[in-house]
């Protein structure tokens, strides 16, 4: 599948992590960003930053950044609608900022599902969890996505309740060796746990 935009939601504050803007916190020697972006680039034919607040923030990633078109920052839905309302491209595949083991292969498992289920959303899953963050998001899901949001129905885990979707399974064949491909980093605590994976001969089996 051609003319997928990957797009990394990066506006939030993390309140666990202290209020700091979460893409710019640090792993394993670069910012959440930069590895995210890195993962992703390949993966895609063209990127984009989601993300409220002072865009110039972003300016060192040479990347458009795109603001919610609704104010009140409502939450990744707003975020998916502002991006296609602001560009042309007919495929979009969201990912939060903050997961450092994205997966190398997910666009083209993503977009092999959406090409034999027809033009719906095709969001990740992994160990039994869904991600809907993590999902390839087709143009004709914006008037339903427009629609949830006039509503004041903002919650994507809810829309995916009431739409049809696919999904796709991530999980590692040996979790006890491999990290999950979509381990959120929402405290000091799990990003400390997530370190080891990086040298899993220093620190034995991350558990």
């Amino acid at each position: 599948m051609e003319g997928i935009m990957g797009v990394v939601l990066a506006g939030g504050l993390s309140r666990r992590m202290g209020g700091q803007d979460k893409a710019f916190l640090r792993f394993g020697g670069q910012t959440f960003l930069q590895r995210t972006l890195e993962r992703l680039e390949h993966q895609v034919d063209t990127l984009r930053i989601s993300a409220n607040g002072d865009p110039s923030r972003f300016a060192m990633f040479g990347l458009p950044v795109i603001g919610d078109s609704r104010p009140d920052q409502l939450g990744p839905l707003s975020g998916i609608e502002s991006v296609f309302m602001n560009t042309e491209t007919s495929w979009v595949l969201s990912v939060p900022v903050d997961l450092p083991f994205l997966p190398l292969d997910l666009a083209r498992r993503l977009s092999e599902a959406a090409s034999i289920g027809g033009a719906k959303p095709v969001m990740a899953t992994s160990l039994g969890r869904v991600h809907p963050v993590v999902c390839l998001w087709p143009r004709t899901a914006l008037p339903a996505i427009r629609a949830a949001l006039d509503a004041n129905e903002r919650r994507l885990l809810d829309w995916f309740t009431i739409h049809a979707h696919h999904q796709v399974d991530f999980s590692p064949s040996d979790p006890q060796t491999q990290p999950d491909p979509f381990l959120n980093l929402n405290d000091p605590v799990a990003l400390e746990r997530a370190e080891r994976w990086l040298d899993p001969a220093a620190h034995g089996a991350a558990g």
